[in-house]
């Protein structure tokens, strides 16, 4: 696998059966890697809201698919209308706060109230689904472009020494169906031999950093070491994070940020040392509609469960363990919103621009 990192995809339509689609289920990573089969738009559903999949494209792209096998569920269905305003609604409910999940969903929607054959819209729901899934791979492509020349000052200014970054969460090909978004530009450094270490928050609760994020970064051989995710503070003091760089599960059109819950806090670290604090994020990352993200934006609350209880391998085998008195009992936000004054740049797939409605704007003139 590790020759091979960059050609991994997360979700793909089955080689042997085009009803099926096949995921990565994220949940046993890094210990073990089990392939699950979606064959029904509820799996889908199952595989969003239980996190056998996550990170913002990924979600939107899994959606899409759960679109398509809905269609060819439909036939069973008297009244398809409803059936398919069912489906969307169910799968927009799966995971609130990511937008791509109710972008995808209604791409769908808006192509099948288009016809009228059952097989068309099968036909025709499958091939969005392929074409989401490609434009998200394009995109994460580009933004490791852009966000590599966008490096490229800091990285001269390390004169040959490892360009220190640090990231939060998981936002690479895991979450993003290929190259990721906050780990494509440290990919396409690492493939021009560019020296750079990471320093990988652990993440908590659910360890997305140190389980999925450092196991993408050893498959891909780039250096980084797992920090508790209270130590980025310090490593910024003391000059060991030259810069940060996070993904997004819903940005405003002002330049607010949600994403996994402990980025807000980094960006502070980050502003209060003078340390770029940078975003990498596709278009489809955008809510439009909405302006202020503290206000606005819906923070998923979680199954407490997940904050008093780690998970992980003891003697080849996967556990779950108690770390706090079983009585007490624990809060689990699954996002917190980054304010846009604390976020130096967005990098997209058309460019890198400041964190303002104007800025952003003049990439995205259409909406």
């Amino acid at each position: 696998m590790k020759d091979n990192v960059e050609n991994i995809q997360s979700i793909w339509l089955s080689r042997e059966d085009s009803k099926i689609i096949e995921i990565i289920d994220q949940r046993f990573l890094p210990h073990q890697l089990i392939i699950e089969q979606l064959k029904t738009w509820k799996d889908s559903e199952r595989a969003i809201r239980e996190m056998h999949v996550r990170g913002a494209p990924l979600i939107g792209v899994t959606a899409a698919y759960g679109m398509y096998l809905a269609c060819l569920e439909a036939k069973a269905h008297s009244n398809k209308d409803a059936f398919f305003l069912d489906v969307a609604n169910g799968l927009k409910a799966s995971r609130p706060t990511a937008v791509n999940l109710a972008w995808a969903v209604d791409r769908q929607l808006a192509l099948i109230n288009t016809l009228k054959n059952a097989d068309e819209i099968i036909t025709a729901s499958l091939s969005l689904a392929k074409k989401i899934s490609d434009e998200e791979i394009e995109n994460c492509a580009k933004i490791g472009q852009y966000g590599l020349d966008l490096l490229q000052p800091l990285i001269a200014k390390k004169k040959g020494e490892p360009l220190n970054i640090l990231t939060h969460c998981n936002a690479g090909w895991l979450a993003c169906v290929q190259h990721g978004t906050a780990t494509a530009p440290m990919y396409a450094a690492h493939q021009l031999g560019i020296p750079i270490h990471v320093w990988v928050d652990e993440t908590r609760p659910r360890n997305q950093g140190a389980r999925l994020t450092a196991w993408e970064l050893g498959q891909a051989g780039i250096p980084h070491t797992v920090i508790p995710d209270n130590t980025g503070g310090h490593l910024m003091q003391h000059g060991l994070v030259d810069c940060c760089i996070v993904g997004s599960d819903r940005t405003t059109r002002t330049g607010d940020v949600a994403n996994k819950i402990g980025t807000y806090l980094k960006a502070l670290a980050a502003h209060d040392n003078k340390i770029p604090f940078y975003v990498a994020l596709p278009g489809s990352t955008f809510d439009w509609e909405i302006r202020d993200g503290v206000k606005e934006i819906p923070i998923e609350e979680r199954n407490s469960k997940e904050v008093k209880f780690i998970q992980g391998l003891y003697e080849k085998n996967i556990i779950k363990v108690l770390v706090s008195p079983p009585e007490s009992p624990a809060v689990n936000f699954g996002f917190d919103v980054t304010p846009a004054h604390l976020v130096t740049r967005l990098i997209t797939e058309r460019g890198v621009c400041q964190a303002n409605e104007a800025s952003i704007n003049e990439l995205f003139p259409e909406y």
